[in-house]
């Protein structure tokens, strides 16, 4: 029984080895991760990295261009750019990852209802999953948000719940294909609760296809937060948001584009960075996804 249990974990060690060396060949998904890694640190380091108070105006240095005082220029009160796209980046990678957590949260545990006992619990989350994708992800997003009101806080729960019904589906998917593998088969057998299954044989071996929607839910939450905050829902001002910064700039994009170039450029380069990393992920973690 101990060497089997050897045996065992020594090749789940040197699969892990394998799909790690894999990722490390794919150069996009590295760069994305190298990309991803640079905006998450500086949400995580943003009061030591930004140079000024991103809140502070400076009306002798109104839409100033860029230069060594200002990397990015500053905007229509005369705040440093730069330091406003950092603590944008902040307030997109929290919504983000928040979003994402309050998406897993309640949509895994109803995947695994649907997916595991369906019938009546499958029937029911289901036709609710349907009802939710009716809806684009934007739409359903703006929908919540309008109705919760504008802060940061209810755009992330608004995010995260327009988020639930992939998380679904995809926790139900993987539950409906793993329940009936041997080993969940062997489990049951040797008189495994649901809980058991559930939790110690389905849910681990579902997590590759998890940690792939989570890629996938991060951006689409980062763009998600701009659009909110573009629209007024999500960040107010003075506060720095990425969207924020991008509706401000709406009436100086001749005399100072740079307004609008960098924030932008910003948005581009995290939601980018975050798909490739998990496109990366998806073809290693998912044996289906690297023959697609």
């Amino acid at each position: 029984m101990t060497t089997a249990l050897s045996l065992t974990a020594v090749r789940s060690r040197a699969a892990g080895s394998a799909k790690l060396r894999a990722l490390r060949k794919n150069r996009l998904a590295m760069t994305g991760g190298v990309i991803a890694g640079v905006f998450v640190l500086a949400a995580l380091l943003a009061p030591l990295v930004a140079p000024y108070d991103p809140a502070q105006p400076d009306f002798g240095n109104v839409l100033a261009a860029p230069d060594w005082s200002h990397w990015l220029g500053t905007d229509d009160l005369g705040r440093d750019q730069l330091s406003r796209v950092v603590f944008g980046a902040r307030a997109s990678m929290q919504v983000g990852v928040l979003a994402v957590i309050l998406a897993f949260v309640v949509g895994v545990p109803l995947g695994l209802l649907a997916g595991y006992y369906g019938k009546v619990a499958d029937s029911v989350v289901s036709r609710v999953t349907d009802t939710m994708l009716a809806f684009p992800f934007l739409v359903l997003a703006v929908g919540l948000a309008a109705v919760l009101g504008p802060s940061l806080t209810n755009a992330t729960i608004a995010i995260g719940i327009s988020q639930i019904p992939a998380v679904i589906r995809i926790t139900r998917a993987e539950t409906l294909r793993l329940k009936h593998v041997d080993y969940v088969a062997a489990a049951v057998a040797n008189g495994g609760g649901d809980g058991t299954v559930l939790f110690r044989h389905i849910l681990p071996n579902a997590t590759s296809a998890l940690v792939v929607q989570a890629t996938v839910g991060i951006p689409a939450a980062i763009i998600g937060e701009a659009l909110l905050s573009f629209l007024g829902l999500g960040v107010q001002p003075p506060e720095p948001s990425l969207g924020v910064m991008l509706s401000s700039a709406q009436a100086f994009l001749a005399p100072a584009p740079w307004m609008a170039v960098f924030p932008g450029l910003a948005v581009v380069a995290a939601t980018l960075a975050f798909n490739l990393l998990g496109d990366g992920l998806r073809d290693v973690l998912d044996p289906r996804g690297a023959t697609r």
